[in-house]
């Protein structure tokens, strides 16, 4: 019973506490232009005296619990003290009700006694019409709205912006409001942009006068922050500003200037006597010049990077005007600062050019590092476009192949199927296939990757193509594995069906496997010799991908064509592609009851034609060349099927 109200006066306590609570601001960690739309709290504190008065009513709420708990009339009855502890929760929770009450007025009487509160309540109250959404409302009201908000605001406005409440009411306004008015808005906060960048609330109308703003609005807040953007970058709000100011809003020539700012103040001070210069440049003239802008590039972003910011792309272009110019002992300084967050580089251009220089340029205990960073996001750094060149240059960077394989091989072997049938994931083991082939590798990406390998030869001590036939010999047993267990879904994409033709047709592979895996390659051919059996009338049959007839094509001939050379190469280490192949296929897939359709087929008529000139004079033909007579007077002419109309062409030219 005693338990009952003292526990109840407990609870009276904690919703006094609770009220205090839900005062407090909840702020966004990150920039958005519908930042409007969502509540952000003001902090309101109570008054010294308003604490005091809880705090002793709450000391007297305990000491009444003492002496209930001391038993004084513990020979009353209990119906007695049942109505009593009633009395008393029904008398607290009354004066928590008036306290909650009370601080409610007060609330609102400091606010309205606040610079401008009743005039601020005022656009307030239009600004609720304003923006609401589920109701959409018709334009012109919408204007008139505004309009007044305008009327209302336009002579203090640079007095609501680093407000709470007002700054989403002048966030709203440049929202719906016209061009015109967009550009009075950005004229009558010249001179604040800074302070808005800085501040809790006003860097979100900051960002919304970007996303809004015309070109020469954004062009007008450049120009007022340049000089400061070393300075808003070590900020914890006015990073945000600048990153999204850099990738989002500014021009080219915009971002190089922001960027030249970071080479020290001469550069921000005299920008105009400075346009078009790189870095290259800047530092020919002397040492001693390479060595400040060096100094303050490491300064931002060392103290950048301890701000949490190490994944911001403009903070990515600055590390890659550092590495551009940075001698060893910078670079190892630069490792030792990036070393922990080094997987939040990968995603940006810039931060990937970085991270393969500073691989490329590291010893062997700093990419042991490195490696260690990487190892948890193995996954999500092959499958991005940028993350997976950071990869590739691992691969032909780093001596130490066993720890490489060992690092990465248990999430790649988990994730190997899709790597294998995605666009960037598949590309750091095309590399291991075929070196950088330019049927995968542009020639852009081929000039990065050799820079990087130029670079490694003074760092690196195993050969080139050491290192990738030692990842090869750890990777292929896999890849052939993932293919036999998974030949139908890889089969059925284009980009996969590719990647089984560079994995079977290939003279290295098969040269690099052991006694055993060499059983699973030829496991794997006929694997996929049998995924082509079956009605081709079916439109799911897999002759009916145009690369899966490619793969066919290589395999029945044994080899591929040079593209570069013009001409065709034959392997010479595999021996069950090739004649080997032809054979089986047409025995096995193949036979006199169904090849007169493959023929007419469109789809597979040129399967048929390799099997002419790979069987062509074999005594593996023979059983091939007896049926082909017997239907040869069936094969249908038709402009469509240019397969059966070159066969018919070598038919006539070998007269047969």
């Amino acid at each position: 019973m005693v338990s009952t109200a003292k526990s109840s006066k407990q609870n009276g306590k904690r919703s006094i506490e609770a009220e205090k609570s839900d005062l407090q601001t909840s702020k966004k960690p990150r920039i958005s232009i519908d930042s409007s739309d969502e509540e952000y709290d003001e902090p309101v504190k109570q008054s010294s005296d308003q604490e005091s008065e809880d705090e002793d009513e709450l000391d007297e709420l305990d000491n009444l619990d003492e002496q209930e708990a001391d038993g004084s009339d513990q020979d009353e009855g209990i119906e007695n003290g049942e109505d009593i502890e009633k009395n008393d929760e029904k008398k607290q929770d009354d004066d928590t009700e008036g306290k909650h009450k009370e601080q409610r007025k007060l609330l609102k009487e400091r606010k309205q006694s606040r610079k401008g509160g009743a005039q601020v309540q005022q656009i307030k109250n239009l600004w609720e019409k304003l923006r609401v959404k589920n109701v959409p409302i018709p334009k012109a009201e919408r204007e008139k709205l505004s309009n007044q908000v305008w009327e209302l605001s336009k002579d203090c406005i640079s007095d609501l912006v680093l407000k709470h409440d007002a700054s989403r009411v002048v966030q709203t306004l440049v929202k719906y409001s016209s061009k015109d008015r967009r550009e009075q808005i950005v004229d009558a906060l010249k001179g604040q942009f800074y302070l808005l960048a800085t501040s809790a609330y006003g860097k979100y109308l900051l960002v919304k006068l970007l996303h809004y703003g015309s070109r020469k609005s954004r062009q007008t807040i450049i120009d007022e922050l340049h000089g400061c953007l070393r300075k808003l970058m070590r900020h914890r709000e006015g990073a945000y500003v600048v990153e999204d100011l850099y990738v989002l809003y500014a021009s080219n020539e915009q971002k190089h200037q922001m960027i030249r700012e970071f080479w020290g103040s001469e550069y921000a001070v005299f920008r105009d006597d400075h346009q078009g210069l790189t870095i290259e440049k800047a530092c020919e003239s002397s040492v001693e010049k390479r060595t400040i802008i060096a100094k303050n590039l490491f300064g931002t972003i060392n103290a950048s990077v301890e701000k949490g910011s190490t994944g911001f792309q403009i903070l990515h272009a600055a590390m890659r005007e550092l590495v551009h110019i940075a001698n060893d002992k910078e670079i190892n300084e630069l490792i030792e600062v990036l070393h922990e967050p080094f997987a939040e580089l990968v995603h940006t251009p810039e931060g990937s050019e970085v991270a393969c220089t500073l691989i490329a340029r590291a010893n062997a205990k700093e990419r042991k590092q490195i490696i260690r960073a990487l190892r948890d996001h193995t996954e999500a750094l092959i499958k991005n476009e940028y993350g997976a060149a950071v990869f590739t240059t691992l691969l032909f960077c780093v001596d130490d192949t066993v720890l490489v394989h060992k690092t990465f091989g248990p999430s790649i072997k988990e994730h190997m199927k899709e790597f294998l049938v995605h666009k960037y994931g598949r590309r750091p083991f095309l590399y291991l296939l075929v070196e950088l082939d330019s049927k995968y590798f542009n020639p852009h990406v081929t000039r990065e990757f050799n820079k990087y390998i130029e670079l490694s030869k003074g760092t690196s001590k195993k050969p080139f193509l050491q290192r990738r036939h030692e990842l090869l010999s750890k990777f292929a047993p896999e890849f052939l594995q993932t293919v036999l267990e998974n030949s139908s879904d890889i089969l059925a994409e284009n980009l996969g069906c590719q990647f089984i033709s560079e994995l079977l047709v290939n003279d290295e592979v098969y040269e690099l496997l052991k006694e055993k895996d060499q059983q699973l390659f030829q496991e794997v051919v006929d694997n996929i010799a049998i995924t082509f059996k079956g009605d081709i009338t079916e439109e799911d049959h897999p002759i009916h991908q145009p690369i899966s007839v490619r793969l066919l094509k290589a395999l029945i001939q044994g080899g591929k064509w040079n593209n570069k050379e013009k001409k065709f190469e034959p392997l010479e280490k595999v021996p069950c592609l090739g004649v080997h192949f032809a054979q089986r296929f047409y025995d096995e897939i193949i036979d006199s009851s169904n090849l007169l359709s493959w023929i007419n087929n469109p789809d597979s008529s040129f399967t048929i034609v390799a099997l002419f000139e790979s069987l062509l004079n074999k005594k593996e033909g023979k059983q091939f060349f007896d049926d082909f007579k017997k239907i040869k007077g069936k094969i249908q002419t038709d402009n469509s099927n240019k397969g059966a109309n070159l066969l018919l062409r070598l038919v006539k030219e070998k007269n047969i």
